[in-house]
């Protein structure tokens, strides 16, 4: 156990908007099908800051957001989540938006149109670090490293961040395509690396999962810590300096896999900012997961009240009901 933070997680990433439709399997090339489902939500950032919000960490959106109807959505969302801003609206262009197709797999496709997420200024970069203050995280995503106007804005955002600020980077699925001038200095500054297992291959070259989560935690050195998602099978967590463990994951019928990996990030970020250890953080994120995945929708992390209830009869609920006052 550690002494909680007292600060925020200050999301320096997109919150966008999600069509989300279901379909039986994705169309063959050329082809087509017809949604069952189809529902407009807020997503990216948003469902990273919510899991952590659910879970009593304050947060705040410090991306980018435009004016039209999408980021009046965005905006009216985070509202609804008591989640605060940093940046103003910019005018005459709106938030972009994302097509997620959800096959009967729970499996997600995603093809994304960028907005006004996508035009982060070194203006904004200095009214974020105005904004921060002790005791704060700052999660970094990979999308916005991957954009030609954003990347090089958070690289320089991030090596400014003061010390005593935590720095939490999920690389994403677009990690390959980020400039190696971009990534290089925010990998040197993380504290935490939060990636899934392709993306895991992607900045190792191994398919094993535990050889990737080592050789990437050896990549980065003993002051950053490594947590590599595998879905069902858990994760695997290494520690700042310390050996590769595997946590293990909690067997649920998927309904909705879309934003298991932001549930997982959020609730892990939330349970540090509570004083929690990594490992005991890590195991309550597996679980958190596990149950967003059981819900429709993106944004489906659980409230306290929820996650104690999922686990309800296993020893985590005790630990965590004892270290967050419940």
């Amino acid at each position: 156990m550690s002494e909680p933070t007292d600060g925020r997680l200050v999301l320096a990433g997109n919150a966008i908007v999600d069509l989300v439709m279901r379909v039986p399997a994705l169309p063959e090339r050329g082809g087509d099908t017809v949604s069952r489902d189809t529902a407009f939500t807020t997503g990216g950032g948003f469902n990273v800051l919510t899991a952590a919000r659910r879970l009593g960490l304050p947060a705040l959106y410090a991306g980018a957001h435009g004016t039209g109807p999408f980021g009046d959505r965005v905006r009216a969302d985070l509202a609804r989540e008591g989640i605060g801003l940093v940046l103003d609206q910019i005018p005459g262009v709106d938030t972009g938006f994302c097509v997620a197709l959800v096959d009967d797999g729970g499996e997600r496709t995603f093809a994304t149109s960028l907005g006004a997420e996508a035009r982060l200024t070194e203006a904004d970069a200095t009214a974020v670090l105005a904004a921060l203050r002790p005791g704060d995280m700052v999660q970094i995503s990979g999308y916005g490293l991957a954009y030609p106007v954003n990347g090089p804005v958070l690289a320089s955002l991030v090596a400014r961040l003061p010390e005593h600020t935590r720095v939490f980077l999920d690389p994403g699925p677009l990690v390959d395509q980020i400039a190696e001038e971009v990534l290089a200095p925010v990998l040197a500054r993380c504290d935490w690396v939060s990636c899934n297992q392709r993306e895991a291959r992607l900045l190792t070259g191994l398919p094993d999962a535990h050889e990737a989560a080592a050789a990437l935690a050896t990549r980065l050195g003993p002051r950053t810590g490594v947590i590599l998602r595998a879905d069902a099978a858990g994760c695997r967590l290494v520690p700042p300096g310390g050996e590769p463990l595997h946590l293990p994951g909690r067997r649920v019928t998927a309904v909705d896999s879309n934003g298991a990996g932001d549930a997982h990030a959020g609730a892990f970020l939330a349970l540090l900012g509570h004083g929690l250890d990594p490992v005991t953080a890590a195991e309550g994120a597996n679980a958190a997961a596990a149950f967003a995945v059981t819900r429709p929708g993106p944004a489906t992390g659980p409230t306290l009240e929820e996650l104690l209830g999922f686990l309800d009869g296993d020893p985590l609920a005790a630990r965590l009901s004892s270290a967050l006052g419940r």
